[in-house]
């Protein structure tokens, strides 16, 4: 076992339901179990590079588990080997802050960091374990569930909860209304949280990244439904969802990291259908919804598991890993293997086979089947 005094610890990326419940846990594990004290780094990586930190003690956690967001703060913009550095004249630029992240590591009397991100912080991670050889344990977080390296993510169960909620709400006033309503959702590139709420929630279309789609066999599966008197139809929008042969919307893109926000597709997707068909149309974009609030028991239990065995990582001497799930068990992963390829939607899964074969179509089907599948 390694010899462990005081661990880091940090949230980084976009928030999720149940960061603070992993914040809670390794604190809870490390005082009482282990006698290991804890330092919060604030706002990700960013922390390190400008110094900002808070001692994370029993009172500082009292009540996480049920609290949404982290208390540590987060940023997208705090990659410490592409750091945004604002000029005394204003202007921002990238520089390279990661020296600067090991210097304040070590005056912090750190003997490990835990770091708490999707792909792109544990990427961070991996390569400040690479090149610089920071002792980094890594926890698995995103409520799109698209890291490869574990079965679940927390977050996704909340954000899955919130958008099936938000489908049975459409439900009720699209058949009052006769209206067709999209629900866009997050996910990025993978479709996840679109493809579980579109069959949880009794989707009658589902869009995802992983299948591009066509206008043709949608305005069939409408059709169809108002010859059989079910003048309305639900469909499920992820935000990295594309047409075929054309490309994915985005809201805007940062001027200085070049990282650009999805969004709008559904706008663009409802537009066409109601100059089309005629039909009328809304549009509701779930947006950061799906990230606050209480986050659900299943993501309060994976958190708790998480950041437990992730101090246990850290005893152990297993630095360059993450945690991950795999069946029922946590395990270590190595962070090499954990990033950089995303766990996407196989079009070909089952799945995606039984949202078919319940009926939901996603845009890459023959219209005349749509039809005739319909009665």
């Amino acid at each position: 076992m390694s010899v462990v005094r005081r661990l880091g610890v940090l949230t980084g990326g976009g928030d999720a339901p149940g960061l603070n419940a992993v914040i809670r846990a390794v604190v809870k594990s490390s005082l009482l179990t282990h006698r290991i004290k804890v330092t919060g780094i604030l706002n990700g990586f960013a922390g390190l590079v400008e110094n900002k930190h808070r001692e994370l003690d029993r009172d500082s956690i009292a009540g996480l588990l049920i609290r949404g967001g982290t208390i540590l703060g987060t940023t997208n913009r705090g990659n410490p080997f592409d750091f945004v550095y604002r000029r005394p004249d204003g202007r921002e630029e990238l520089i390279d802050a990661s020296q600067t992240v090991v210097k304040n590591f070590e005056k912090l009397g750190l003997d490990a960091l835990i770091v708490i991100g999707g792909d792109g912080s544990l990427a961070i991670a991996e390569r400040l374990f690479r090149e610089h050889r920071l002792p980094v344990v890594g926890v698995p977080k995103t409520i799109d569930n698209d890291i490869s390296a574990t079965d679940a993510t927390f977050g996704f169960a909340t954000a899955l909860e919130v958008a099936t909620e938000a489908l049975d709400r459409l439900h009720s006033t699209a058949e009052s209304h006769h209206r067709v309503m999209l629900l866009e959702v997050m996910g990025r590139e993978a479709g996840w949280i679109a493809l579980h709420a579109g069959i949880c929630g009794g989707a009658h279309m589902v869009l995802i990244p992983e299948i591009p789609f066509n206008f043709e066999p949608l305005i069939a599966k409408i059709r169809a439904r108002e010859r059989l008197g079910r003048p309305f139809s639900l469909i499920v929008v992820a935000e990295g969802a594309a047409p075929a042969g054309g490309g994915q919307v985005f809201q805007s893109e940062d001027a200085v990291t070049g990282w650009k926000r999805l969004g709008g597709i559904s706008h663009s997707i409802g537009k066409v259908l109601a100059d089309r068909e005629g039909c009328e149309v809304r549009v509701s974009v779930l947006g950061h919804i799906q990230r606050g609030g209480t986050p659900e028991p299943p993501d309060r239990m994976l958190a708790t598991r998480y950041g437990v065995e992730a101090v246990r990582l850290v005893l152990e001497g297993k630095f360059g890993h993450t945690v991950a799930l795999h069946g029922n068990e946590i395990v270590a992963v190595p962070l090499a293997e954990a990033v950089g390829h995303l766990k996407r939607v196989d079009p070909d899964s089952q799945l995606v086979r039984t949202a078919r074969e319940v009926g939901i179509v996603f845009g890459d089907e023959d219209p005349e089947e749509v039809e005739a599948a319909e009665g």
